[in-house]
């Protein structure tokens, strides 16, 4: 078995078997710890500039690489969206999302290593959670910027071979090494995330969008 193989056939099973196997076992064995735990009430003044940029950019660069890498180039040449302004688009969303998201992430690292009140009371695992994906977040956006590769050719269809269960790793291959790093690194972030904070990100508050308002009397005095 070589490297590649390795790489991007056995650890991408590995990475996502462990994500939903992790993420479904600990919100049935460990509900009680199905949070963010969130050091707002630590801290918030800075908190509040990292966490806006982060989540905003973090938010639309998922749903980019989901759209960009899903679905295939040609149901998107159907609807007039050519490969030429399909990149284009990920380009220009990669670089304000990326760049946001990079940002916000530096923000929360180094309020959480300066910030005193909030380092005490950090684990080792929201230091490597924080690290990790930051990491994963500047690879990202270091490719945006200065790496070149035909991810619509590469990237999206082995992306799409691994979920179908038709692993072609062949496909990767010819790709730059800074893209390899990105994908090993979002793959190891996929693989932790069952261990830390990160399971939050299914308890999106939804409802909130639609539920009633509160409504709030005040008492007046007879």
């Amino acid at each position: 078995m070589n490297w590649n193989t390795l790489a991007f056939v056995v650890f991408p099973y590995i990475a996502l078997t462990t994500f939903t196997v992790g993420h479904a076992y600990r919100y049935v064995a460990d509900p009680f710890h199905w949070n963010s735990r969130s050091s707002e009430i630590l801290e918030k003044d800075r908190l509040k500039y990292g966490s806006v940029l982060f989540h905003y950019g973090i938010v639309f660069t998922f749903f980019g690489h989901f759209a960009g890498l899903l679905i295939p180039q040609s149901f998107l040449t159907s609807l007039g969206i050519s490969s030429a302004l399909h990149m284009r688009i990920a380009l220009l969303a990669g670089m304000l999302f990326g760049l946001l998201a990079l940002v916000g992430a530096v923000l929360l690292l180094h309020r959480r290593l300066k910030q005193e009140r909030v380092f005490r009371h950090s684990s080792t695992n929201d230091l490597v959670t924080l690290g990790l994906v930051a990491l994963v977040i500047a690879l990202g956006t270091y490719n945006v910027f200065f790496a070149h590769c035909d991810v619509l050719n590469t990237i999206a269809p082995w992306i799409r071979s691994i979920l179908t269960l038709t692993p072609h790793p062949g496909l990767i291959a010819p790709v730059p090494f800074s893209y390899k790093l990105h994908v090993i690194a979002a793959l190891a972030l996929l693989g932790f995330s069952p261990f830390s904070r990160l399971i939050h990100i299914w308890s999106v508050p939804v409802p909130y969008l639609y539920r009633s308002h509160i409504l709030f009397r005040q008492r007046r005095a007879e």
